[in-house]
Order: structure tokens, then sequence, then C-alpha cells
């Protein structure tokens, strides 16, 4: 091992270089600096535009290639593709409340288009950029060398409004994240100002000025002054955006225009999300959209009738990005005693602008401090040549007998009491300046110096007059690039807009389609019940016809009702889809039952049934009946399954040996049973006991041993049963009329030897009223 080799612990070494890489990218790519509120890529990019191009607001345009190249070569190592994106989003008027670039050719869209190359842009700063870098001249902020020690760049510059907040910042550093939004830049210098009267100001004095971000795109938020003076006390929370809207009348015609989106949101991707719903029937409020924004944004929205809009408007707020939250973190870099190292930290809104007033401040010091250097140097040239002026014969008498340029200087320092500065600005002096009217406007100037020079010193030595002029430098940037707000605030009713869910569905009239092995489907109508398409093998085992925004129940042979809406019952011509796909079954579960929850296919409940209940009192009707294989049965409330289920739907029963079939009562049908050892039994339905919830449920038929219920029917005419075939084909039907006993009994042993084989199970069709007019 040689001596210049140490040995490191692993864990140690990677600590310290992940250290070190975490801290690069915090401090040098991802956070922004307070005082100028730029990353430095950006501050690179304004720097080198401005100081190596001279590309200023009256400039011609560069090529964006000329400018990336500049900054990559001299500032920023990191590939010209960064720079080029960060140089771009500063050209954006929909990603910056402000830019900072003014850019010709295609520079993106809010639609998500990309730029052109950067060979094909060209680019130059904006006026309001001067504002960040005109001081630079004057010495007002640090510099340090660039990645190759060639060169020098400043630190931060000197900006002349508070940047990070009112175009915000958004970057993602190691263990740390920035999301600063916009803010209106007259209310954010109206509270610089109050601070600035009033340094004892409080978070939420400042939010009396500062109401809350102002995105480019507009938008509207939804949020209270409490919830905002919030996130401004504690430097980071939601705040939720949505777009706004208005309604324009074409024709016949009513239309919905959206006018503004929340912030960094995808134009075409909402447009495209909106006509998939249209398309997709989710959202019958709407027949078309359309978007139609030019430099402004307007998407049109086309209502199927005006009374639509809260409903359609509130559907999209709320599955659709037209609202989402912004979250905000006011994480940023604030100067240590090092002025060239920052410190990462989360601040509040006071902490904020304190931090770049006290930039401010010093900044403007320094820039004063600078002119008075440049004033003093100034006049002590003019006092040197109001001294020769005072006597400027013998000043020409000296510089004639001299020997040369050297020796006139040593000579005219001795007569006159000068100095080298002094003496080589006099003999640099030209000959027409030695003209009367030239002497007094050498000492007209000189007294303007001084009274200048006085004027300064006097603003130097009180921070009372250095903070006025602060003061009035802001109020000078407000009047000159303050705009009026962009985003609105919601009123409290504004913002709650609560739409029943059946709003959105298409209110018609369909058949709902079930056969025996499950498969589910919706039809506008059909023929004959036999022309239906099914699989084969297959039979058709119930119809309803129900509105879309009813519910129809599912019930299984393992004791499960699993609801869905009508209106999201696949519709097709064609075989449908398996109830699996919309429920989660157990291995061999199977439906046996389907009960349509349309009024129009439930019987009327009395007024009587609306009453308060007993506690021992059964609940209200209707009711749905179910007997297992196991010869017990029972009655339960069909409203407890109305409504829409989960996937795993709910319990109605429990029975360990399968349930035969569930039915809706009306009331007066009688239970016709068949069991597979050949008995027949048939009662009044009204004898089966009601439940609440699930059960097990009474004997419904005395079963014999190794005997199972077979068949399960209700009928209510003499001749009708549960039809049932012998083993030797016979076919038998379990009518009340002939087997009529009571519940919990035997019933009759039609056959001796052998028994019931075979149910014979016809479709359950229910049409309902069709005289109904469409509520559609």
């Amino acid at each position: 091992m040689t001596p210049d080799i140490q040995p490191v612990r692993l864990h140690e070494a990677a600590r310290r270089r992940y250290l070190s890489y975490a801290l690069s990218v915090i401090t040098s790519r991802a956070l922004p600096d307070v005082r100028d509120g730029l990353k430095p890529v950006q501050r690179r990019i304004l720097y080198a535009m401005r100081h190596n191009l001279h590309l200023g607001p009256d400039s011609r345009y560069r090529k964006s290639a000329a400018v990336v190249g500049e900054v990559m070569a001299r500032y920023h190592p990191h590939g010209d593709s960064s720079i080029y994106d960060a140089m771009v989003r500063m050209a954006q008027p929909f990603s910056l409340l402000h830019t900072l670039v003014d850019g010709q050719g295609n520079f993106g869209s809010l639609d998500g288009d990309p730029p052109a190359a950067m060979r094909y842009t060209e680019a130059r700063l904006t006026a309001l950029a001067l504002e960040l870098t005109e001081e630079l001249k004057k010495r007002t902020v640090h510099y340090r060398p660039n990645y190759d020690g060639q060169i020098f760049e400043p630190v931060v510059l000197p900006a002349r409004f508070p940047q990070l907040l009112v175009n915000g910042a958004e970057g993602i550093a190691v263990g740390m994240a920035t999301r600063i939004p916009p803010h209106n830049l007259r209310e954010v210098i109206d509270a610089c100002v109050m601070m600035i009267d009033d340094p004892e100001v409080t978070v939420r004095e400042l939010c009396r000025k500062v109401k809350g971000p102002d995105f480019p795109t507009g938008g509207q938020i939804l949020a209270d002054r409490a919830d905002l003076r919030q996130v401004y006390e504690s430097g980071q929370g939601p705040i939720t955006v949505r777009g706004e809207h208005t309604t324009e009348k074409a024709g016949r015609r009513h239309l919905a225009i959206i006018t503004s989106l929340p912030y960094t949101l995808n134009k075409a991707t909402l447009v495209e999300r909106i006509g998939q719903l249209i398309r997709e029937r989710k959202l019958p409020q709407l027949l078309d959209v359309r978007d139609e924004s030019t430099e402004d944004i307007r998407v049109v929205l086309e209502l199927r009738r005006q009374t639509d809009l809260d409903a359609a408007m509130a559907y999209l707020y709320k599955h659709t990005p037209l609202q989402q939250r912004y979250h905000v973190n006011l994480t940023c870099l604030l100067p240590t005693d090092n002025p060239e190292v920052a410190t990462p930290a989360r601040l509040d809104l006071q902490m904020v602008i304190r931090a770049w007033l006290d930039f401010r401040l010093e900044t403007v010091r320094r820039r004063f401090e600078y002119e008075l250097d440049k004033l003093l140097e100034r006049i002590h040239l003019l006092e040197g040549f109001e001294r020769i002026f005072d006597d400027l014969d013998e000043a020409i008498r000296l510089i004639r007998a001299s020997e040369g340029k050297r020796d006139a200087a040593e000579r005219l320092m001795d007569r006159f009491d000068l100095d080298d500065l002094q003496t080589e600005a006099i003999l640099q002096t030209r000959l027409y300046k030695l003209a009367k009217m030239e002497i007094l406007a050498i000492r007209e100037e000189l007294a303007a110096k001084r009274a200048e020079a006085a004027r300064i010193e006097a603003i130097l030595a009180s921070e009372t007059a250095l903070w006025a002029v602060v003061r009035e430098e802001l109020i000078e940037v407000r009047k000159a690039y303050g705009r009026k707000r962009r985003t609105t605030f919601a009123e409290a009713d504004e913002a709650r807009i609560e739409i029943s869910a059946n709003d959105y569905i298409v209110a018609e009239d369909a058949f709902v389609i079930v056969t025996r092995d499950g498969w589910i489907k919706r039809q506008s109508s059909f023929t004959q019940v036999d022309k239906i398409r099914i699989r084969e093998g297959d039979t058709i085992g119930w119809i309803y016809r129900a509105s879309t925004r009813s519910t129809v129940t599912f019930f299984s042979d393992k004791g499960g009702a699993y609801t869905l809406l009508v209106d999201q019952v696949q519709p097709t011509t064609g075989y449908g889809s398996p109830v699996q796909q919309a429920f989660k079954f157990e291995a061999g579960e199977r439906i046996v039952g389907v009960i349509s929850h349309d009024p129009r296919n439930l019987p009327q409940v009395s007024e009587q049934a609306a009453l308060p209940l007993e506690d021992d009192a059964p609940p209200p009707g209707p009711y749905g009946v179910a007997v297992s294989r196991g010869g017990r049965g029972l009655r339960f409330q069909l409203a407890t399954h109305a409504p829409v289920s989960t996937r795993s739907g709910r319990r109605y029963m429990r029975s360990a040996e399968g349930v035969a079939a569930v039915y809706l009562t009306r009331g007066g049908e009688y239970a016709t049973l068949a069991t597979e050892g050949g008995n027949c039994l048939a009662y009044p339905v009204e004898e089966l006991k009601i439940v609440r919830g699930s059960g097990k449920g009474i004997t419904a038929i005395k079963l014999g041993q190794d005997d199972r219920l077979l068949a399960f029917e209700l009928h209510t005419r003499p001749g009708e049963g549960a039809r049932v075939l012998t083993t030797n084909g016979r076919e038998e039907t379990a009518r009340h009329t002939k087997f009529g006993g009571k519940r919990g009994a035997r019933g009759r042993n039609v056959i001796r030897r052998g028994g019931f084989t075979t149910w014979i199970q016809g479709p359950t069709i229910e049409l309902g009223s069709q005289d109904e007019e469409d509520t559609d």
C-alpha cells in the first residue's frame, strides 16, 4: 500500500460523497435563491444575454443556439438541453406570469406542443428582465469564478423586485423540493411597502395585500382567507384551483365556455378527456366539445339543455383535471455570512419578503457607494481643472518651457499641488477645451457633482433614507409592470355544487337480459324472446324493462346480493358479459334470482309503511323471498339491496346447502315447492318469516333423510306451480289446489319409486308500465 492511499470505510465514503452530491444539487441546480428568485441556470442565461450578448429589449433577436452556446461555454457545463429548456420556460407566457425572455418562433404551447429546435428560434430579454440585471455594472453583488476559473459570474442578480414570489419556482432536489406559485406583482410590492413602513408586520397583515397566488393561466381559487393564511404561515399546504367558465348562446344552442385553466394543465389532454366522457355517455349533459383557443383560452362545451350547466361543470371538476390541488412549498436558498454559500430553508411569507428586502437594501447601499466613488473621482479631476483655469496662462507657460510630458507633469504638480490623475487629465485636454465656455461648463459640472455627492452621502448616512429609496423604486416598478390579477376567488356558495349521481345517466328504458349461466346485457328492444342472442347451451333466465337510472340486484346461490346500475350493464346485442366481471364471485357461485328496483316493477307500498315502526314490527316492503336447498326459507326487505353494492356484494341469506331461488313477492302468492325425493307442497308465502338483515330462515318444507329441495316458485293462479320431471319422464306441477298444506310440512309424496330429477324453469319476464314517458 502506497503512503498516498489511505483505507476508508465504504459506508463512510458513500455517505460523504452522497452528501456532497445532494448539496451540489440543492445549491447549484434545483432550488432558487430568495434574493433574485432564480436557479443557477436561469441566472446564467439572463447574465449571458445581458452581459455577453447585449440582448436588451431594444436590440435585435439572436438565435437561441447562440445564447445556449454562450451559456454552456462560459457558465453552465450541464448540456445544451437543460439550458434551452430553462430559457424556453422563461419565454412562455403560460409558464411565467411575467416572462423574462422575449421569444420569437415556436416556444411551445399550452397543449403540450414542444418548442422548435434552438437553431430555429430567436430570443432577447424583456424589459422586466433588465430590472434583474441593470445594476450589475455598479458592483452591487458579489462575483465568483466560473466552473473552469477563467472568468467570473455573479452569485445572484441585483433584482429590483421580488422575482421569487412574482414568477414562482419549481424544483426537486435530493431530500427536498420547492413549489412556489406565482403572485401578482402589484400585491407583492404592496406587501413589501407595508413591511418597509412597519418592519414588525405579521403574516396575517401581509395576507391583506398578498391575497393568494396569481397564475398565468388564470383559474379560480377555492379557499377561504383562513386556509390561505395557514399556507403562508407554515410555508406549505394545498390550494385548490379550478378553471373558470362563462355561458353563451349560439342560435338555439347553449354553450359553456372554459376561459381559464389550472396552472400547468395541458389543454389538449383536458379536451381529449372531456371528449372521451362524452363518447362513453358518462356526461349526458354535453353534446360536443371543441377547442377554439387562440391567444386566449376558449374551450367550447355544447350543452344539451341550459339547465345542464351546473351538473356538467360539477362532473368535470370532480372527474377531470379541470379542478386540482396545487401544493405550495416555500423552500428556497437563504444567504449566509459567506456571500458565495447559501443554505436551504422553508420560509413563511414574512420571512421571504424580509430576506429579499434586506438584500435589496444592501444592493441599493452598494449602488450608492459605487456612484459616490465615481462622483468623487470625477470631482477630483474637475478640481484639478479648476485650479489650472484660475491661472491658465502660467500653466501654459510651464508646459511650453518643459522638456517633455513627464517634465511638464512634474512642473504642474509642483506649482498647482496636483496629483498624477489630475495632471494626466490636464495634459490630455484638447486645446478647444481652453475656451471660456468650456471653463464655465467645467465649473457648473463641478458644482452639480458636489451637490449630487452630498445628496448620496446623506442617504448613505441614514438607513431611513435608504429605505425610502427602496420604497420609491418599488413603487416605480409597480407602476411600470403591474397588471390586473388573473386568478380569481370563488364565493363559498359558488364552490359547492351538489349534484345527484343520477343526473349523469341518460334516462331511458332498456331491457336487462340475464341468462341462467350468468351472462348479462341490456338492449333497447327485441322482437321475440327466442330471437335474443345467447351462448350455445344457455337459456334466458330473466328479462326486465327498467330505466337506466334504476338498479338491478343479482342474487346468488351462496347468499350474496350484488346490485348494479342498469346504466352500467353492457349495452349490446351480442352475448353480453359474465356477471363475474362486475362482481367478485366465489368459485362455482351462480345467479339464482334477479330483481329490478325500477318502481314500475315493484308493488306499491302503502302509506302506512312510511310510519315509524315498533321495535318488533317487520320492516316495510316490498320483500324478496328465498328458499334454500336445505328446505329453509325467509322473506327480506328489498330496499336494503336497492343501492349499488361493492364488488363483494351484500348478504341476504346464510345457507350451507345453497339457495334454490329468489323472487319478488307482491303478496297473495303461493310458495310451491318440490323435493328430489318426490314430495310437493304449497302454502301462502306470507307464512315465511320476514327477517332483518341476513338469516338462516325457518323451515319452509320438512325434508327426509338425504332429500333436498329441487324446485321453488311463486304462483297465484290455481293451476300453476313449480314444474318438475319425474324419473320416468312424467311432468308434475306443484300447484296449491292439489298440494296445499302448511309451512314446515313434508308435503304430499307424488312418486313412490324414484323421484323428481329436473326443474323446468321458464324465464321471468317483467316489462313494467310502457305508458310512462321518458324523463329525459
